[in-house]
């Protein structure tokens, strides 16, 4: 009598007193996981575990990870812009008052973060 996983074309291989099945992941491209994805990984492993366990294990845990990193760049560029042409942070008063500049822009990105955070990657 075979079991079910030789019925769907697993095998086995023994090491010692015990059968072990021949399981691999699937081969996955090379992904460039940044700071977003890292953080998301994070959140995954501590507080999704099962979701996390899946990816992994289907194989697409890197290209999840990546593409959120993507997407949080992105939506990154979008907010930081948006903000500084609505707050009136422009090339002008980066002339004109750098330190100002800096300021606005540090406290506008740190608002494009948190809202990044949590939007996508604590989700």
């Amino acid at each position: 009598m075979k079991s079910l996983f030789e019925e769907m074309g697993g095998t086995y291989h023994q090491e010692g007193d015990y059968l072990i099945p021949n399981l691999s992941l699937p081969d996955e491209l090379e992904y460039q996981i940044g700071k977003y994805g890292r953080m998301h990984r994070s959140y995954l492993k501590e507080h999704r575990p099962v979701l996390y366990a899946n990816l992994l294990t289907s194989g697409t845990l890197h290209r999840h990870l990546a593409e959120i990193n993507q997407s949080c760049n992105t939506r990154m560029e979008i907010i930081v812009s948006d903000m500084a042409k609505q707050e009136g942070v422009t090339e002008a008063l980066k002339a004109a008052d750098q330190m100002e500049w800096v300021r606005r822009m540090n406290s506008i990105r740190s608002r494009a973060e948190e809202i990044v955070l949590t939007e996508l990657v604590y989700e």
